[in-house]
């Protein structure tokens, strides 16, 4: 039996690599997958190494995480409980995928992750493995060990020699990649009490955010940027661009008290400046290019589209049925889009789209422009009035009327 564990070259998964080699007494592939977090990996392997990893893997995903995962997202406008841009939850797919991928490589027989029982990522680890491989087997260490507490946690590591880098103290739980961040725990736990301002990772308090608009502008293609501000690059660069943009100027945070899968809730602060931007431009992009109907029910499916991301159930059959749906109505939204951020808000100053927008000027003009054949007005209305004027509300309005002029 070999083990292939999803390595993050922490406390908590540096102490669990060493937990399995020593409890399973078999080989550890440490997986590390750059998803564009803050952390540095460049001292991964070698930590790995020293922890008793027989193989280390670390490997560079973010294009692909944002091509794959963030950018159906976006088409699908999803926003967990209408807030949360789902930037951790979007990764653990990919990264389940990835674990399996190599368990069959190396003919491992087991992959495991360091998320806790109480968690949203067991879950979502649990069920994306499942659907990938039913037989392939699942370790979470976190939950199966008896260490307690971070004190018990590093006392194992000291104990055992084993190298968990800076492993700095802090009261929050933080997880980070290319599109956004995740804080939770601590004084975040405190739903009565704002939150800290060292909760804040990566965007610039308001206030303290530039005097000044920044503008910016972002080109679409069949539903994805192509161009901001001019630049041009694959995705990671324009989202990484964006993000440090938008961050600068306090673009991007959001509080929620969020409904967890395992049935409770709990306060999370979440940062994802690009994403905040992208999903509120893209909208403005498909104001103008889709029709009336087409629009409304698009947006009727976010919520579903963003609970399937949540819930763990990326691999669903539902989920890729959505994409295509998703997918089609992409073909319109090719545009350009401009606006200006400025002490954390977003305003939008203009849009275009030659090719399949739908706005036309002579119709919406009330001067000297108008097109519209205002006669043909008042038979619309009365049409589409009819529904209502023979109904039992209509009836019994005018009975009540006659009555009460008696």
């Amino acid at each position: 039996m070999s083990i292939v564990l999803a390595y993050s070259g922490g406390l908590d998964t540096s102490v669990a690599l060493h937990w399995l080699k020593e409890r399973y007494q078999t080989d550890i592939i440490a997986y590390c997958a750059n998803v564009g977090q803050v952390e540095d990996l460049t001292s991964v392997a070698d930590r790995a190494k020293a922890a008793g990893a027989a193989r280390v893997i670390v490997e560079d995903i973010r294009e692909q995480f944002l091509a794959d995962f963030a950018m159906p997202a976006l088409a699908a406008g999803a926003a967990y409980e209408g807030k949360y841009l789902l930037a951790a939850p979007l990764s653990r797919p990919l990264i389940a995928q990835r674990l399996v991928d190599i368990a069959h490589e190396t003919g491992a027989d087991a992959v495991a992750h360091g998320a806790t029982g109480k968690g949203n990522d067991q879950v979502r680890f649990y069920t994306s493995v499942k659907a990938l491989n039913s037989r392939m087997q699942v370790l979470a260490p976190v939950i199966d060990w008896d260490l307690t507490s971070r004190g018990s946690e590093l006392e194992y590591a000291r104990r055992h020699g084993i190298d968990v880098g800076a492993s700095k103290s802090t009261p929050y739980s933080i997880d980070t990649n290319v599109w956004g961040t995740s804080i939770e725990c601590g004084e975040l736990d405190r739903i009565d009490l704002r939150p800290p301002r060292d909760a804040w990772q990566i965007t610039t308090e308001p206030q303290n955010a530039p005097d000044s608009p920044q503008p910016f502008e972002i080109n679409f293609e069949a539903g994805r940027p192509v161009a901001i501000n001019g630049k041009k690059g694959d995705l990671t660069t324009l989202v990484t661009y964006l993000s440090d943009l938008a961050a600068s100027h306090g673009v991007g945070r959001t509080e929620i008290l969020e409904s967890r899968i395992v049935g409770f809730k709990s306060r999370g602060i979440y940062e994802s400046p690009a994403a905040t931007v992208l999903h509120r431009a893209r909208v403005e992009l498909e104001e103008l290019v889709f029709d009336r109907e087409t629009f409304h029910h698009k947006r009727s499916q976010s919520d579903r589209y963003a609970e399937l991301v949540y819930y763990g159930y990326w691999f669903s059959d539902l989920r890729v049925a959505l994409d295509a749906y998703y997918e089609s109505l992409s073909r319109r939204v090719t545009g350009t889009v401009t606006g200006e951020l400025y002490k954390g808000s977003i305003h939008f100053t203009g849009r275009r789209a030659e090719r399949f927008g739908r706005y036309d000027f002579t119709l919406a003009d009330y001067q000297d422009a108008d097109a519209f054949l205002h006669e043909a007005g008042a038979g619309f209305a009365y049409c589409w009035a009819l529904p209502l004027t023979h109904s039992s509300h209509s009836t019994e309005f005018v009975h009540n009327t006659e009555a009460g002029n008696r």
